[in-house]
């Protein structure tokens, strides 16, 4: 794919304004033929998140790649991972005070063994002032970041910690990101939640609720099934809001006010994915999809992620038979 990058320094940032050339479209290729509700940010670029104040979309340009911030204002973009040395990263994220969240390895084996074992955090100032900080703490999968506190959950298997995790064991765990002369460190860690009272569940953090006293995660269950569930983080009451065994409900994306969040979901074909909206009052059967990229063969609709103020989802659109994440291109759907 062809991008072509024009750039200016205006101060310290580095703003890069970005046109991407298209693929020949295919026939149904859903990222042609729009609704009138959804547009095309990019033409390349997943995972994306959104700013504490909803004007910036940050997304990673590949995996183990770049991260670049989209400013929904002016329509500028600009890279975050430039000027320093990495191994390629695969996620970004905001933290309540601006600051960016990395996940990527110290060292890069291969996208496997790496994705599995040697993921890390690190923090990188809102300013761009230096290389980011490495937290010295390994992750499975995603993180959730609260709006309400420089505050993180995530959680380790044993393919990150093989001494201190026995196989099979998966656990949940929420810390603080405190400043000590200005340098990131991890404080208040705790354990939350682990897997041994439901042993075919492995757990990926996802999102806060308003106040973090509960969050989101997904459980992955065998013959490619996930579950949205909750916990209470004050009494460790854990609920299934998905209800539904023969799903792959994976959630993504928490409505403001906690009432919803968003899935993917194969509901609509086996082995396909597309976003649906659950509501999160533990029955299961307020599911409503909103993405029809399945419908395409070849095509899915995955990391759906919603606006502060309610009002729009961002998402990537993807190929099916690609590891998940890869992306294809960030989305604007504006929600009713």
């Amino acid at each position: 794919m062809e991008m072509k990058i024009w750039a200016a320094i205006p101060g310290t940032a580095l703003l890069l304004l970005a046109v991407g050339v298209p693929a020949q479209p295919g026939p149904g290729n859903p990222e042609e033929h729009l609704p009138s509700n959804i547009r095309r940010l990019t033409y390349f670029g997943e995972r994306p998140v959104y700013s504490p104040d909803g004007r910036k979309i940050a997304f990673m340009s590949k995996s183990y790649g770049d991260a670049f911030e989209y400013d929904l204002e002016t329509n500028a973009l600009r890279l975050l991972t430039a000027g320093f040395h990495h191994e390629g990263f695969l996620r970004v994220h905001y933290l309540a005070n601006g600051d960016y969240l990395l996940i990527g390895p110290q060292k890069f084996r291969d996208a496997r063994i790496s994705r599995q074992s040697d993921e890390e955090f690190w923090v990188l100032k809102r300013d761009l002032s230096g290389p980011p900080v490495r937290l010295d703490q390994k992750v499975f999968e995603g993180v959730a970041t609260s709006r309400a506190a420089v505050r993180i959950s995530w959680s380790n298997t044993h393919d990150q910690y093989p001494e201190q995790i026995p196989t099979g064991v998966s656990e949940l765990y929420v810390a603080d990101v405190a400043y000590e002369n200005g340098a990131p460190r991890l404080a208040s860690k705790r354990k939350v939640l682990d897997n041994r009272q439901m042993p075919e569940c492995e757990i990926e953090a996802q999102d806060f609720f308003p106040g973090d006293h509960a969050m989101t995660f997904t459980c992955y269950l065998p013959r490619r099934k996930a579950a949205a569930m909750g916990i209470d983080l004050d009494t460790g009451k854990v609920t299934n809001y998905s209800q539904a065994p023969d799903d792959y409900q994976e959630c993504e994306g928490l409505f403001p006010g906690g009432k919803y969040t968003c899935v993917e979901c194969d509901r609509q074909k086996r082995g396909t994915i597309d976003i649906w909206k659950l509501r999160l009052d533990g029955t299961g059967k307020d599911i409503v999809r909103l993405t029809h990229w399945a419908d395409a063969p070849g095509y899915r609709a995955p990391n759906p992620v919603i606006s502060p103020d309610g009002k729009w989802m961002a998402f990537q659109s993807a190929r099916s038979g690609e590891a998940a994440g890869v992306g294809h291109g960030i989305f604007l759907y504006r929600l009713e």
